[in-house]
């Protein structure tokens, strides 16, 4: 008999659970997240081991996703902040890259800083890419220690000029601060060694600015849990790989999207054999976004140049493109008097109007009700009873607001417009990369991802979606099909034709050793290597795989990779800029048992398909079989999720309770 898992991920509108008993059972639930995210954690915990009909003592394993450091970098309530720099570069967080949020915009603002000027210090120093001109001060950093201490900083980071090739002076100054304060200190040098100093001296900056947040947040949800035997979580990092809480607590910025790359790993897991398309469009609608991504091969796109709130963090992370467009997403009328859709969102508290909970706003979510989609007996969340008169009044207030013509058609126009936001975020993600959707499966997951799917699929000609058993947890169901995995990089600039071997092997050989530090076992993991590469005078860099650091195969690769991307290659010399070492420890995979039962259809109801109201068939989701076939229009109503089926779209059940939909019109 394998363990017993429990996954649980934090959402800005529900806590998503799934449990995995070690006789094959599947068990999910999902409750309200509140304000303190353990004590949501704690409920959803104990309602999936209710349902399962086991006592909490009895999971052996536990892995956790979670919103704090994005929550922080969001809302901006992060740790009080203090910067250490080389003298002379104190301002490089405010001065930025040249580029614009809006180009034609004179007037476009920019993030403040994570930390104001009134607390960014110099320190004496001078490194250059050839080593050590300048040493630091020690006592010159210990009277500095004083004055971040009356600053009333809660976190240090720190930052100098070419620290990530030679760390020494950077060393020294985390090592004093560290001795004489009481607060953490993130060092550039080990949050991420590579060149270009303001995306270093962000994400050194990022990770400061939410340790104390995750620090305290895994120190309050330990003794909760624990004390109902439940083990220490293990955490769901950026990279699609888990790992244990002491780790992450050292590297807090690797868990800035922590949830969404639990999705991603769950859309991996459970839609890559059953069909065989070129890979995976993921498409996960929660309550207030949608995170878009893709899986080839079988591995979660990843990247190193991302932005939350518009602050770069350069570490390794799932390559997610995020709108705002959620079940619980606001309609408005704008200016002009264009229906819109989001960012604005009702959340949890009270929640779409239909949540009874004294919410008034339109939402995505009303829209789904008044068109059908959602049964006016629905229990969403589990405990949620709809109150679908509410959704109707909400709808009605924005069609007059709008000038539409009554309740469903501000429905239709709200779901067109959450669907158009949503469909060109698929496209950045396939069609502005070079790939083509159509050779694509889209997978839909979240609360309200499958009530979507059919018709972005159609608006994007992609003839199959895929929507896993748990769709509605799918997040929570990642992280017990996640394996641990760590990362490590060094800018190591250098021409390929000139590159040394015996250097590269060195280096490769520190980054090894960095990421099996963090590995209980190290020979159960395995090892993969690779370099980031340019053509002499780029300013972008394609990563590619390295087995064994040959010259001319790396160029062959990076020549394949880059015509891949932008379409072709060159004569050009090829610089090596950064190498990359990951480790992975593969956990064992889900054995899930499924069966269905009998009678799966509970009825038909009315819902809005092609321009009129059709009588559509409403199945249980639990109910049907493997192996089952069903045709649209149709309604898959679940725990979590409801799933709808268009016309000329039919679907099967796979063994393990995946349901595959294939469109019928496709020539």
């Amino acid at each position: 008999m394998s363990e017993t898992r429990v996954g649980v991920d934090v959402g800005g509108t529900f806590t998503d659970v799934v449990l995995h008993t070690g006789d094959g059972g599947l068990v999910t639930a999902k409750v309200p997240s509140t304000a303190d995210q353990s004590v949501g954690v704690v409920r959803g915990i104990e309602a999936a081991c209710e349902r399962a009909g086991i006592d909490s003592r009895e999971v052996d394993a536990f892995a956790h996703a979670m919103t704090v450091s994005t929550n922080a970098i969001l809302e901006g309530d992060g740790a009080t902040t203090a910067l250490v720099t080389t003298a002379g570069f104190r301002d490089v967080l405010e001065l930025r890259r040249q580029d614009r949020p809006a180009l034609y915009d004179l007037d476009a603002a920019k993030p403040d800083p994570l930390v104001p000027r009134r607390r960014r210090f110099e320190v004496d120093e001078r490194v250059t890419v050839d080593g050590v001109e300048t040493p630091v001060d020690e006592a010159a950093v210990r009277a500095l220690a004083d004055d971040i201490r009356e600053s009333g900083a809660e976190s240090v980071a720190v930052s100098l000029l070419h620290a990530y090739r030679h760390p020494e002076n950077e060393r020294t100054v985390a090592s004093v601060l560290r001795d004489e304060l009481d607060v953490p200190v993130s060092a550039s040098h080990e949050v991420l060694a590579e060149f270009r100093e303001y995306e270093r001296t962000s994400t050194t900056a990022v990770d400061a600015y939410v340790t104390p947040a995750i620090d305290a947040y895994l120190g309050r949800s330990k003794p909760e849990v624990t004390e109902r035997g439940v083990p220490t979580p293990r955490v769901m990092q950026s990279n699609g790989g888990i790992a244990s809480a002491e780790t992450v607590r050292e590297h807090a910025v690797t868990t800035a999207l922590s949830g969404p790359a639990a999705g991603v790993v769950g859309a991996g897991d459970t839609a890559t054999s059953v069909t065989k398309k070129d890979g995976l469009v993921t498409f996960d609608m929660g309550g207030t976004s949608s995170d878009v991504s893709l899986v080839r091969d079988g591995e979660a796109e990843r990247t190193t140049d991302a932005e939350i709130a518009g602050h770069p963090i350069g570490t390794p992370m799932v390559d997610v493109t995020t709108v705002a467009a959620g079940g619980g997403s606001i309609a408005w009328v704008d200016d002009g008097g264009a229906l819109r859709v989001g960012p604005g969102s009702a959340g949890a508290e009270p929640g779409p109007a239909c949540y009874g909970r004294g919410g008034t706003e339109p939402t995505v979510t009303d829209a789904n009700v008044v068109l059908g989609y959602i049964g006016p007996d629905a229990s969403l969340g589990g405990d949620l009873e709809l109150d679908v008169d509410a959704a109707h009044d909400a709808l009605a207030a924005l069609a007059d607001e709008a000038g539409l013509d009554d309740a469903l058609a501000a429905a239709r126009g709200v779901y067109r417009v959450a669907n158009a936001n949503m469909t060109r975020a698929v496209r950045r993600v396939t069609v502005e990369r070079g790939h083509d959707p159509r050779r694509f499966a889209l997978v839909a997951f979240g609360g309200a991802g499958p009530m979507h799917a059919g018709a972005l699929a159609a608006d994007l000609d992609v003839d199959t979606v895929v929507v896993p058993r748990a769709c509605g947890v799918l997040s929570a169901y990642g992280l017990l099909a996640a394996d641990e995995k760590h990362d490590a990089a060094r800018t190591h600039q250098v021409a390929l034709a000139e590159a040394d071997p015996d250097a590269v092997a060195a280096v490769y050989d520190d980054l090894v050793g960095d990421v099996l530090a963090d590995i209980a076992d190290p020979d159960a993991a395995s090892v993969t290597r690779a370099a980031d590469c340019r053509y002499a005078g780029q300013s972008f860099e394609q990563t590619v795989s390295v087995s064994e650091f040959d010259p001319d195969t790396v160029a062959e690769r990076f020549h394949a990779a880059h015509e891949s991307a932008h379409g072709y290659r060159l004569d050009d010399p090829v610089e090596v800029v950064t190498l990359r070492a990951s480790a992975t420890v593969e956990r064992d995979p889900l054995d899930v048992a499924y069966a269905g039962r009998d009678d799966p259809v509970t009825g038909t109801r009315e819902a809005f398909f092609d321009g009129a109201y059709r009588e559509t068939t409403v199945y249980d989701r639990e109910a049907l079989a493997p192996g089952a076939e069903l045709g649209g229009p149709a309604v898959l109503d679940g725990r979590e999720s409801t799933v709808v089926v268009p016309p000329v779209w039919t679907g099967r059940v796979t063994p393990d309770g995946t349901v595959v939909l294939e469109r019928g019109d496709r020539e």
